[in-house]
């Protein structure tokens, strides 16, 4: 296979923006949560037959979250400004997302598509799509995928407080800490807490409340000045825990928003380690150990309760081999990072997220097509339609990459480059030195972490530096 190439540079140091590895873990991602969704329309006794083992969409979206917590924090720490940051996400993230939803609205007007019950409380709606947290509000996941991103969006917020206060490092602790809360407290979470009250805890009440909370703590975090950013991001970032904590949507588990987190932050530590900050001794232990804890949790809860659907044997192979394969996968993939990777599988990386968020409305208007829906069972026609299928959202997902994707993050970039550096006394990536303001020194560990066994070389340093500015450049998230 070739190199993916741009100007003849190699693929992982292309001048584009990003990892081959990481597009081609992400390619494979998407691919997994397609072949999730569209085997339940086609090709059933296959799904049948493999979710016996793996659940093909719950594999994938963790190996995404690995994937995110791998490569967000080198875009916050290499911008050195929470303004940059949250400017550049949101030019990365929130364009196509608004045009899903109104894609999705407009299918539903024409019959060929679902709200999900949204327009019966059109107000809590859009309230909880605002932020991008409606599986943490009230708000149906339009499209239904969209459930990842308030998962995604909580991180975030994590990260900005972490980092305004300088302790954005210890992410191994963090890891373990969410983790264990899987396991202690996995079993006896609410979900929907605030959402299932009466009065002034309506669902479209918390909605708005929980929007101005998160809104005015993100406007202060990026306002300039001395205590406000501090005190606003960590304003917003706590009121995402509590979300995540207390007031999940019906799906997933209670415990799922923990281990969630804990597989960010392990994917955040493996970063760490590729930085020579801590050992990967340590790192690789602390991995073992949140695998561990959040398996053991899951399966532990869920056996003591049946009413989630959780006490049947082919549950726990998916739980486990969920974790355990995205772990495994991520692994692989950074083993081979420095291997050449196939064109087609990096293109599909680079428009993932697109491919994640539209494939849903491909499948719901074939669902609502009676012609292909009701077809034959026959393999002679269930293969052509599940490679149609396919086909079609990949195709409608590379034009939307090239006319919404693309251009917006070239925006995102030019606007958030003028913040870049410029946060309120907020440590800032340079070379090897990360968060040390030294250019070129061996980085100091997060504090109770073992030190790798020797500074890393100034040259290692340097080209690690490279290619993790190559990756983060172009605003290559985690998100699918």
């Amino acid at each position: 296979m070739s190199a993916i190439t741009t100007g003849g540079k190699p693929a992982a140091r292309r001048s584009g923006s990003r990892l081959a590895w990481l597009d081609a873990l992400r390619g494979f991602a998407a691919l997994c949560v397609v072949f999730d969704h569209s085997t339940t329309l086609v090709l059933r006794p296959l799904h049948n037959y493999l979710y016996q083992w793996l659940n093909f969409g719950q594999y994938g979206v963790f190996v995404f979250f690995l994937v995110s917590g791998y490569i967000i924090p080198a875009s916050l720490e290499r911008k050195g400004s929470i303004r940059g940051f949250w400017v550049s996400r949101a030019f990365r993230l929130y364009p196509l997302y608004l045009l899903a939803i109104v894609v999705s609205a407009v299918a539903y007007e024409m019959g060929y598509g679902t709200l999900r019950g949204g327009q019966h409380h059109p107000l809590a709606a859009v309230a909880s799509w605002l932020l991008m947290i409606p599986n943490l509000l009230s708000g149906p996941n339009v499209p239904n995928v969209t459930w990842t991103l308030s998962y995604e969006m909580v991180f975030y917020l994590l990260l900005a407080a972490l980092f305004s206060v300088r302790v954005h490092r210890h992410s191994g602790g963090y890891a373990l800490a969410c983790a264990t809360v899987v396991l202690a407290l996995g079993g006896i979470l609410p979900m929907a807490a605030l959402d299932g009250g009466h009065g002034l805890l309506t669902p479209r009440n918390v909605d708005l409340a929980v929007d101005a909370v998160v809104i005015i703590g993100i406007a202060a975090s990026v306002s300039g000045r001395r205590l406000l950013p501090v005190g606003g991001a960590w304003l917003a970032a706590l009121t995402g825990l509590l979300l995540i904590s207390v007031n999940q949507n019906d799906y997933p588990d209670p415990w799922s928003g923990f281990a969630i987190l804990g597989f960010m932050f392990t994917g955040t530590l493996i970063y760490r380690a590729e930085q020579g900050q801590v050992s990967r001794t340590w790192a690789a232990v602390i991995a073992v150990a949140v695998l561990a804890l959040t398996f053991a949790g899951g399966v532990w809860h869920g056996a003591q309760h049946p009413s989630w659907g959780a006490d049947s044997a082919s549950w726990r192979w998916q739980w486990g081999t969920s974790l355990a394969g995205a772990m495994a996968t991520f692994g692989i993939g950074l083993a081979l990072r420095h291997r050449t990777v196939p064109r087609a599988l990096a293109w599909l990386g680079m428009v993932s997220y697109s491919v994640y968020l539209l494939h849903p409305l491909v499948l719901d208007a074939f669902r609502d097509i009676p012609v292909l829906h009701n077809a034959s069972t026959s393999l002679n026609v269930q293969i052509p339609l599940a490679l149609g299928l396919l086909v079609t959202s990949v195709a409608v997902s590379g034009v939307t990459y090239y006319t919404v994707e693309k251009p917006m993050q070239a925006l995102g970039r030019k606007v958030a480059k003028r913040w870049e550096g410029t946060g309120p006394a907020q440590p800032r990536t340079t070379g090897a030195g990360a968060g040390t303001g030294t250019p070129g020194a061996a980085p100091s560990p997060p504090a109770g972490s073992p030190v790798a066994a020797s500074p890393v070389p100034e040259e290692v340093a340097a080209a690690r530096s490279a290619a993790i500015r190559s990756a983060v450049a172009g605003e290559s998230g985690g998100s699918p």
